[in-house]
């Protein structure tokens, strides 16, 4: 144990598309405190020029300092790094201006994009290069937007900087962009951990304009703005909030299945090489950035977006009131995909649900308990599948599911998980993403010596909770998720 005067404090900073939160993690030696200093709604809005869903830059920049000094006042900090979802970024000129505004990756400009690009360069080449999934919001499409609409705003742009990557910038002053984060582009290179140069072509951007990405826990400098004060270091943990979270997951081995389940659900492997073949690209399983050489094998799904939407339009009932009236509700009573398109941003998400089910021929779902029963029967189904598509890529069967993240406390959807995949899963920790960006930073500044030593200072410091499989998923079920799946239309 390390004495009072010893103890390490850093800020890990972890924004996300719904909220974002600076959290105080505490070293000892031993264990690993983690204590919320501030909490923020993520402000997103509509420009009102362009009309594009956009992430108001200033006001995250804002309310993350006002994070940094509360947490510095509980106790002073050695550094400080940030998190946040992917795919979206900030243009910036000559000068470290921002150019444009920045575009939410909810909006639909990008519609008919992926058939547009894929076009000029087959699927299966881009897929081969880069490895990640194809999803409209890519970055790869978004630029490609940009370049058709907003020609000069790319003209002007002599950096691209992603979500965290703009926020260390605004910490240190120093231009960057992190691994982890730049995979999400589907624009880095598999082969050579750069940038490709063909699709930067497609996306209408020069080269230069991305730097060559640095490794999870890099030092990017002392923090600016604090003379006469207490120097503070700015250091990149994985720059993608699941890369932090994957680095803080509990795994037990190469045979468990990690789902980071929160807003976006992400289901996969941590695996020291990627899978590109024909079978992984039917599958669309990405093979996103992870931290020290790792690779995410991983599935991209639409998650507990649809619970949200729903609590909201339901006049936002407690989360508890609304896991119970679901667990009162009849089992696999209808089940819809909930990785349909439709799903992405829609004006009603209740109303999409139900119209969803009937276009399925599945019974129409009607009051909240029915609703959200729909939303965790069909996410419980969808990990289920994805854990056959793993298993299948593998070439082994998996014997653990890790849940970790937010939605690792709904206890129902927990049970339908493992019922679904037949297998036991773990439930927590729920600030994985915080854990994973700590413990890089930890491993930035020399404290921690390696990934498998985080996670076990992760293991001793946080519970899990063990749930095994009480019910068998009937067969009936099973093959009408599966012809619901089937029958739903491509993303592009």
């Amino acid at each position: 144990m390390l004495g009072e005067r010893e103890r390490v404090h850093v800020a890990a900073v972890d924004v996300g598309a719904g909220s974002g939160r600076v959290m105080l993690a505490s070293f000892d030696g031993e264990r690993l405190d983690l204590t919320e200093a501030h909490r923020f709604e993520t402000p997103l809005g509509i420009d009102p020029v362009t009309g594009y869903d956009c992430w108001d830059s200033e006001a995250i920049v804002r309310e993350i300092g006002i994070g940094i000094d509360r947490a510095d006042a509980m106790a002073p900090i050695d550094s400080v790094g940030c998190d946040t979802w992917g795919v979206d970024y900030v243009l910036l000129d000559e000068d470290l201006r921002q150019v444009g505004v920045s575009v939410a990756y909810r909006d639909d400009r990008t519609t008919g994009l992926i058939d547009e690009v894929t076009a000029i360069l087959p699927a299966a080449e881009i897929y081969r290069r880069t490895g990640i999934q194809f999803q409209p919001y890519n970055t790869l499409y978004q630029l490609r937007a940009t370049a058709k609409a907003h020609p000069d705003w790319l003209a002007a742009a002599r950096h691209i900087l992603f979500t965290p990557d703009y926020l260390h910038f605004r910490l240190s002053g120093v231009v960057s962009n992190e691994y982890s984060i730049s995979t999400t582009s589907q624009l880095l290179s598999l082969e050579t951990r750069d940038w490709d140069t063909d699709l930067l072509a497609l996306a209408g951007i020069r080269p230069g304009t991305l730097k060559k990405p640095i490794e999870p826990g890099t030092v990017l400098g002392p923090m600016v703005g604090r003379e006469g004060r207490r120097p503070v270091m700015v250091i990149a943990p994985g720059g993608h909030d699941t890369a932090s979270a994957v680095a803080a997951a509990p795994l037990g081995g190469p045979d468990e299945a990690f789902l980071s389940s929160g807003t976006w659900s992400l289901m996969g492997l941590e695996s020291p090489v990627p899978y590109v073949d024909e079978r992984a690209l039917g599958f669309n399983i990405g093979n996103e950035g992870g931290v020290c050489g790792r690779y995410r094998v991983l599935k991209n799904l639409m998650g507990l977006w649809l619970i949200q939407r729903v609590r909201k339009e339901f006049g936002e009932p407690a989360f508890g009131d609304l896991v119970a009236a679901a667990a009162a509700a009849p089992a696999w009573a209808s089940l819809i995909n909930p990785d349909d398109p439709r799903f992405l941003n829609p004006a009603s998400m209740t109303g999409t649900i139900q119209a969803l089910a009937a276009e399925h021929g599945e019974p129409v779902p009607d009051g909240l308990g029915a609703v959200a029963r729909t939303v965790f029967d069909s996410l419980a189904l969808d990990y289920a599948r994805v854990k056959d598509e793993l298993e299948l890529l593998a070439g082994r069967p998996l014997t653990h599911v890790r849940i970790i993240g937010g939605g690792s406390k709904n206890g129902l959807l927990n049970q339908l998980t493992a019922d679904a995949c037949g297998i036991p899963v773990s439930a927590g920790p729920v600030e994985t993403s915080a854990l994973g960006n700590a413990a890089l930073q930890l491993m930035g500044l020399g404290v921690i010596g390696s990934l498998e030593e985080a996670r076990g200072i992760v293991r001793r410091s946080f519970g899990v909770t063990e749930i095994a499989p009480t019910t068998v998923v009937p067969k009936d079920v099973r093959d009408r998720f599966r012809l619901i799946v089937q029958a739903t239309p491509a993303a592009h």
